[in-house]
């Protein structure tokens, strides 16, 4: 296998890993949304509307998300580098936009149980703390330019 191949293999797969994020995601919020709903329908509250409302604004952006992603396997090779640039910014918007959407689900759980909530939102935030701290890139000496 040639560099460029190995590239493409791993940046496919760190694509496949937030494809199935966003999926699960997606998944997530539309059961909150048909559950909570018909429960919000039977015993209206305030907590509960404003989380649904949350989680409707983003289930459109989860749902372009996969628009994007396809487009840009289907056409990477046919697209300016321009056009890959703005479609890789709406790409990560969507996705920012999408865990807000995790907001509206701690508000729900919040709602379920105040502690069941407010472990929730601690866990989460630890939880990208982490993720952040260790899928920074990696940096590999073949990667590095030697400066003279």
């Amino acid at each position: 296998m040639d560099e460029g191949s190995v590239n493409v293999e791993s940046r496919t797969s760190s694509q496949d890993k937030r494809w199935t994020i966003m999926a699960a995601l997606l998944g997530t919020n539309t059961a909150f949304m048909l559950f909570q709903g018909i429960e919000q329908e039977r015993n209206p509250t305030a907590i509960r509307e404003v989380a649904l409302t949350i989680i409707a604004a983003a289930l459109p952006f989860q749902s372009i998300y996969f628009l994007v992603y396809t487009f840009l396997l289907e056409h990477e090779s046919e697209l300016s580098e321009a056009r890959k640039i703005r479609l890789h910014y709406a790409s990560a918007l969507c996705q920012i936009i999408a865990y807000g959407s995790l907001v509206g689900v701690a508000m729900m759980w919040y709602n379920i149980s105040s502690s069941v909530g407010i472990f929730f939102v601690l866990s989460t935030g630890l939880a990208i703390i982490l993720i952040r701290s260790v899928m920074s890139p990696v940096v590999t000496e073949s990667s590095v330019e030697p400066s003279l």
